[in-house]
């Protein structure tokens, strides 16, 4: 029996009309290319409404027939994804992950995926796998910016349309850093991505406005995967990284492609492949260079930095921090430096160079850093804060001292009490790791016992 979702299917409508073709014409095409591959059919125009309208979703290989049919009429690939009728579990889990060369297709493909998340149940908590990266960064580094493609469409798109999509992602940006990737708000966003920006990306607008259209939906794509990956769903940050930038190429905004690219990296380093990453965070760079601002540059530098020095490579994460530093200084007041980045300050640098000698073993270092790292409000920085407290205990621990090992955790617990975020979570079960050496002290057990007995995320907000 046919799948039906009750509710129209948009792609497939805007290819028939694309088509020019009757549905009576599309219906004979399909029995035809059926009997074609040894398949009996007898569908009719009514059948293909019910296609459009409703959303069913025809049984067997008839999908591919309809693809097939409508490939023909348009002289061009047409897949079962394009027109909105990939079901099987498997093909639902690939959704998000692909990189379109042409980039109207990837803004298409995009539009589509987050209709979908929105319509069906598509995204798991899968792993993280490299191999999805593959072939965007791959793309990307090669062609990072493209000539957008025309916007003829549905309704016209103005300004106004990109100022809400921007002041989602900065609201999405600031309530994910106070309480994590799991809270209520970040979740609301993606529920903005579904139901404003996937419309808007095949509404009509002028090419400047497509530009920015697009700039805006990629960062707020980038936030919720940010967001994603903090809550452990690896699988569907990616896919979200990935649609991030391929919007990114479709503005031709090298910029922006380098700040998602720079995220990607964070992931990938944080997933256990920091030479990748690196590489990564490298490619970024050196693609943006002369394209990019130097607060964006220093994010790629210090994404390289962060991911050398979880390989073990102390020379390469001192070249890259430094770079970073020295790209934080130039920055000259009036010069062009995006808002959204606005929060990666030299106090944000710092704490990350907390956990980069960390990595290292080099204590001293990190507890030298950590003086600089000070700085940050608290209140709005609450993830970072609490992170920069887990990996200061785990830097007194490893310099030998269990006093001020014991106290940084005791205050990074219970600030990250009110986060929901998996990561952070990982940070505080690292420094029991770190306690090794003093598993015999009433004291380390006393907070491996109280850690383990205590949950660090608030209830979900409804």
């Amino acid at each position: 029996m046919a799948h039906t979702s009750r509710e129209a299917n948009e792609d497939l409508a805007r290819l028939v009309e694309e088509a020019g073709a009757s549905r009576k014409w599309i219906a004979v095409r399909v029995n035809q290319i059926g009997a074609e591959h040894g398949v009996a059919l007898r569908y009719e125009h009514t059948s293909v409404s019910r296609w459009v309208n409703l959303g069913m979703v025809p049984r067997g290989r008839a999908p591919e027939f309809l693809a097939a049919a409508l490939a023909e009429r348009l002289g061009r690939p047409v897949t079962v994804e394009d027109i909105g009728m990939c079901t099987a579990p498997d093909r639902g889990r690939s959704m998000g992950l692909d990189f379109p060369r042409d980039p109207a297709d990837g803004v298409r493909a995009a539009a589509t995926y987050w209709r979908a998340v929105d319509r069906r149940n598509f995204l798991t908590n899968g792993g993280f796998a490299l191999s999805a990266f593959t072939t965007p960064v791959t793309r990307w580094l090669s062609r990072p910016a493209a000539e957008p493609p025309p916007g003829r469409g549905g309704r016209q798109v103005g300004r106004s349309d990109i100022e809400e999509l921007w002041a989602a992602s900065d609201e999405a940006r600031l309530w994910d850093s106070k309480f994590g990737g799991g809270n209520w708000k970040t979740s609301s966003v993606t529920h903005c991505l579904t139901t404003r920006a996937a419309p808007l990306l095949q509404g009509t607008y002028t090419e400047a406005v497509g530009r920015e259209l697009f700039t805006a939906t990629a960062e707020l794509s980038r936030v919720v995967g940010w967001a994603a990956f903090d809550t452990g769903q690896h699988e569907v940050a990616q896919a979200r990284f990935i649609q991030a930038l391929s919007l990114a190429r479709a503005a031709g905004d090298i910029e922006t492609g380098c700040y998602v690219l720079s995220t990607m990296a964070l992931q990938t380093f944080l997933r256990g492949y920091p030479d990748h990453a690196a590489d990564m965070a490298e490619g970024a760079y050196e693609r943006a260079r002369g394209h990019a601002a130097p607060r964006v540059l220093a994010f790629a530098k210090l994404a390289e930095a962060r991911a050398h020095a979880r390989a073990g490579n102390a020379s390469a994460a001192g070249k890259a921090l430094a770079a970073s530093e020295r790209l934080l200084e130039s920055i000259r007041p009036g010069s062009h430096d995006p808002e959204h980045l606005a929060y990666f300050t030299y106090a944000r640098l710092a704490t990350d160079a907390i956990e980069i000698h960390r990595d290292l073993k080099k204590p001293l270092a990190a507890l030298r850093w950590a003086r600089l790292a000070d700085p940050m409000p608290a209140a709005q920085f609450t993830r970072a804060t609490g992170i920069r407290l887990a990996v200061l205990a785990s830097s007194h621990l490893q310099n030998g001292d269990l006093d001020r090992g014991l106290q940084a955790a005791a205050q990074a617990t219970d600030i990250l009490r009110s986060v929901q975020s998996t990561r952070a979570s990982n940070y505080l079960h690292a420094i029991t790791d770190d306690l090794a050496p003093w598993t015999a002290d009433s004291r380390a057990k006393e907070f491996i016992h109280r850690s383990r007995g205590r949950e660090p995320f608030l209830p979900r907000i409804p």
